[in-house]
C-alpha cells in the first residue's frame, strides 16, 4: 500500500496547537498571572478594548470578506424599517397598485411596512445615518456585546473570570460570527441581555443601574416582543433566587426608562396597523396565513437506508410541521432535537465546562441562570423553527454557564495538587488557538487560492464575494443601465420560493430601479402605464446565471 508522505492539513493544525500550547507554557508565568488579575479589575479600559476588539478584528477581513450583501427575506424587512425611520416616519403610505409589489415579511394593507418592529432597524438606521452603510449600526451593536458581556459578568464572578467570558465573547460572537456577518440581528438583543443581567445585582448600588435595566427590557421589547415575555420571567425569577428586594425607588426609575419603549412600539403599532395593540407580525398572519402543514416524504426507497443529514432533515420537518407537531410528546421531542442548536454558543472545549457547571448548582445565582435558559428554552421550543437570535437575550447566560463551569474545574485539587487551574487554562487557550487559526486563515485567504482546512470549518458564517454572487451580478448588470428602471421578476415553474427578489426602499416611486412582480403582459401594462418614464427591464432569477432582458420576458 502507498505511503502518503505529504504534509497534510491536518499535520499543520497539530503544528499550530503544539506552537501555541508551547508558547503559553513559557508565557504564562506567576509574574504575569498577577498582572494579568491587576489588568482584569479595570473595567472602563477593558470595555473599550472589548468594544474595539471585534470591530477591527472584522475590518481587517475586508479585502476578501466584503460587508455583507442582505440575502434573505428576514434581512431585507429589516432593512425596509431602517429605510422607513430614515425617512422620520413608522409607516409608509401604500402603493395605488401594491399588487405588484407583495413580497415576504411586508405589508402592503394598510400601509406599505415591514412586519418586524423597530429594534433591529433602529439599529441599522443608525448605522445607515453615520456612515452611510447600515452594517456599521451591526459592527456597533456587536462592540457592545462583547463590550457589556464582561461588564456583566462582573457583578457574578471574579474580574479575571469576566475578562476570560469577555474574551470567549470576542471569539464566540465577534468577526467569524453569523451576527456579525448579516443583517438578521442577535447582536442588539444580546446585547441589551447584558445589561438586564448586569443591573439585577446592582440595582441598590447606584442610582443608573434600574435606568439601564429599564432601558434594556425597553429596547429588547421594541427588537423581540414575544421573547421580551420569556426576559420579564427571568428578572422576576431573579428576586425569587436571590431573595433579593427591589425597591419603590429602584421599580420607579426602571419603569421610567421602560416607558419610552412602551409608547414607541404603541405608536408604532397604530401607525403601521391602524390600531395600538394589533402587532404588525399578527396582522401579517391575519392576512397571510400561517403554514400549518407540509407534505413530508422519505428522501429514499425503503431499500434504500437515508443519510444521516437526511435523517435529521427529515426529522426536523417532522417535528415542525407533523400532523402531530402540536402534542405534548412533539413538543418535547423538539425540545430534545434542537439541543444540537445550542453549539451555537458554545465552543467545543466549554463542552466540559458546561458538565461542570453542573456541580455548581448549589449556588442559588447559578440556580437562577440554570432556570432562566430553561424558560427561554420551553418557550422558543413553542415556535415551529429555531434560530439562534430568538435566544440572543440570554447569551450573557450561557457566557456565566461556561466561565462558572472553568472556574469550577480550576478549583479541582489531586493528591493536594491545583491541577485544576492547568486543565482550566487549557480549554481557554484551546478556545484561543481554534479562533486564531481560522480567523488566520480567513486573513490570509485569496479567492481561488483557499487554504485546505476550511473545508473542515464548522462555525464559518463570515461573508465572501461568492456569498450572494447572484445578487452582485445582477445589482452590477443593472448599474449598466442608465436612466430609471422598472425590473419585472419573472420566475420559473420550478423557483424556490423562499429566493425572493421583489425588495424596494420605503419610497418606491423616487427609487432609480424598482422591483415588480410579473403578474403577466395583461397585468403589467397598468404598472407600465404608471410609470412611463422608467425603461422596463424582465429579470429571470433562477437561469444560471439570472438574465436580464430589456423591454421583453
Amino acid at each position: 500500500m502507498p505511503v502518503n508522505n505529504t504534509f497534510g492539513p491536518a499535520d499543520w493544525l497539530e503544528v499550530w496547537l503544539a506552537a501555541v500550547l508551547v508558547i503559553f507554557a513559557f508565557l504564562w508565568t506567576p509574574a504575569l498571572r498577577a498582572r494579568v488579575r491587576v489588568f482584569a479589575e479595570r473595567t472602563q479600559l477593558i470595555m473599550i478594548l472589548l468594544f474595539v476588539t471585534p470591530i477591527l478584528l472584522r475590518l481587517a477581513l475586508l479585502p476578501d470578506h466584503p460587508v455583507p450583501v442582505p440575502n434573505f427575506y428576514d434581512e431585507f424587512s429589516h432593512l425596509l424599517v431602517a429605510d422607513t425611520l430614515l425617512h422620520f416616519r413608522l409607516a409608509n403610505p401604500p402603493h395605488a397598485l401594491h399588487q405588484f409589489f407583495e413580497t415576504f415579511f411586508v405589508l402592503q394593507q394598510p400601509t406599505y411596512s415591514s412586519i418586524y418592529p423597530l429594534g433591529q432597524g433602529l439599529m441599522l438606521a443608525f448605522g445607515r445615518a453615520i456612515s452611510g452603510f447600515a452594517w456599521t449600526g451591526v459592527l456597533i451593536a456587536t462592540g457592545a456585546l462583547c463590550s457589556l458581556s464582561y461588564w456583566m459578568l462582573r457583578a457574578y464572578v471574579p474580574p479575571v473570570w469576566a475578562l476570560a467570558g469577555g474574551v470567549l465573547a470576542v471569539i464566540q460572537f465577534g468577526p467569524l460570527c453569523l451576527w456579525m456577518n448579516c443583517y438578521w440581528g442577535g447582536a442588539l438583543p444580546a446585547a441589551v441581555g447584558c445589561l438586564v443581567f448586569g443591573a439585577l445585582p446592582r440595582l441598590e448600588k447606584t442610582k443608573p443601574i434600574p435606568l439601564l435595566l429599564g432601558a434594556g427590557l425597553g429596547l429588547h421589547l421594541l427588537t423581540r416582543p414575544f421573547e421580551s415575555l420569556l426576559l420579564f420571567t427571568t428578572v422576576c425569577l431573579f428576586f425569587a433566587f436571590s431573595k433579593q428586594r427591589l425597591s419603590p425607588r429602584a421599580l420607579a426609575l426602571a419603569s421610567t426608562a421602560l416607558a419610552p419603549a412602551v409608547i414607541l412600539m404603541l405608536l408604532h403599532n397604530k401607525a403601521v396597523t391602524g390600531s395600538f395593540g394589533n402587532l404588525p407580525e399578527a396582522l401579517s398572519q391575519y392576512q397571510y396565513g400561517v403554514p400549518t402543514t407540509l407534505t413530508i416524504e422519505k428522501p429514499a426507497t425503503p431499500h434504500v437506508p437515508l443519510t444521516r443529514e437526511q435523517d435529521l432533515e427529515y426529522r426536523s420537518q417532522l417535528l415542525m410541521h407533523g400532523p402531530d407537531r402540536d402534542s405534548v410528546s412533539h413538543f418535547l421531542l423538539r425540545l430534545e432535537y434542537r439541543v444540537r442548536d445550542y453549539r451555537f454558543f458554545f465552543l467545543p472545549p466549554l463542552y466540559l465546562a458546561l458538565f461542570a457547571f453542573l456541580f455548581t448548582l448549589r449556588n442559588r445565582v447559578h440556580q437562577w441562570a440554570a432556570a432562566s435558559l430553561a424558560v427561554f428554552a420551553l418557550g422558543t421550543n413553542l415556535f415551529p423553527y429555531l434560530l439562534a437570535h430568538y435566544l440572543a437575550a440570554v447569551t450573557c447566560l450561557f457566557l456565566l454557564v461556561a466561565v462558572a463551569g472553568l472556574r469550577r474545574i480550576s478549583q479541582i485539587e489531586i493528591r493536594g495538587e491545583a491541577v485544576g487551574a492547568q486543565v482550566a487554562r487549557v480549554l481557554l487557550l484551546l478556545c484561543v488557538a481554534e479562533f486564531a487559526l481560522w480567523y488566520s486563515l480567513h486573513l490570509f485567504e485569496r479567492p481561488g487560492n483557499l487554504h485546505p482546512l476550511l473545508r473542515y470549518e464548522t462555525w464559518d458564517a463570515i461573508t465572501h464575494p461568492s456569498s450572494a454572487q447572484r445578487r452582485v451580478f445582477v445589482a452590477d448588470q443593472l448599474a449598466r443601465i442608465p436612466g430609471k428602471l422598472l425590473v419585472f421578476v419573472h420566475y420559473s415553474p420550478h423557483h424556490i420560493f423562499q429566493d425572493e427578489w421583489v425588495w424596494n426602499a420605503a419610497s418606491i416611486d423616487s427609487t432609480r430601479i424598482v422591483f415588480a412582480r410579473d403578474l403577466g403582459p395583461q397585468d403589467d401594462r397598468q404598472l407600465i402605464g404608471y410609470y412611463p418614464d422608467r425603461k422596463v427591464v424582465y429579470l429571470e432569477p433562477d437561469n444560471t446565471p439570472p438574465r436580464l432582458s430589456e423591454g421583453q420576458p
